[in-house]
């Protein structure tokens, strides 16, 4: 069975999003970053295993495929950006009971209902799936149960305040997987379900 792997950049106070303008992430998505060679590698080691994207529609239509689409096209040789493409070549999911077709390549649609949708994907056949966020998409995932391991971005920042994702969820045991620090100051903790 496949599983659902969640991966966010996080605070070390526990945020995925800053209410104030702060430039606090290592590497805010652009062209520049702050992330050593190691975590470049290991991030991109995570995509080999990917064979679906999942979506929110809300992340979908604000642009993160065309954003990824644009950054393959444009580092197609840098080894870092390998994973960029590779958003691109694998199927995507977008899960939306608003939309009626996708407007994007090797991207399907299913409906808003999380269990029955995700649990259906899990079934079927390949590599794991991943999802990236955004904040409330992964905290309706949480609190519904469907994450399998969660691949925590810890950055070295303390924003005091701004979103989170596990306030929906209600109590949880986690089994720490693995506990990673970088030279650039990032550590990426992996958690999986318990039970």
């Amino acid at each position: 069975m496949k599983k659902l792997i969640l991966q966010m950049q996080m605070s070390v106070d526990g945020f995925v999003g800053a209410h104030e303008d702060h430039a606090w992430q290592l590497w805010e998505w652009g062209d520049e970053s702050a992330w050593d060679d190691e975590l470049k590698q290991d991030f991109n080691a995570v995509f080999a295993g990917i064979d679906t994207i999942l979506l929110s529609r809300k992340m979908a239509q604000e642009g993160y495929l065309a954003h990824w689409g644009n950054a393959a096209k444009k580092f197609p040789r840098d080894p870092f950006y390998a994973f960029a493409q590779r958003v691109v070549d694998t199927r995507k999911v977008v899960l939306s009971d608003k939309l009626k077709q996708s407007a994007w390549e090797r991207t399907m649609l299913a409906s808003g209902d999380l269990p029955r949708e995700v649990n259906a994907l899990k079934a079927g056949e390949g590599g794991d799936m991943a999802v990236f966020g955004g904040a409330g998409f992964a905290s309706a995932l949480i609190a519904a149960g469907l994450v399998d391991e969660f691949q925590l971005f810890i950055n070295p920042a303390v924003l005091g305040a701004g979103r989170r994702i596990f306030d929906q969820g209600g109590f949880q045991t986690l089994r720490l997987l693995g506990s990673k620090a970088y030279a650039c100051g990032m550590v990426v903790n992996r958690y999986g379900s318990v039970g």
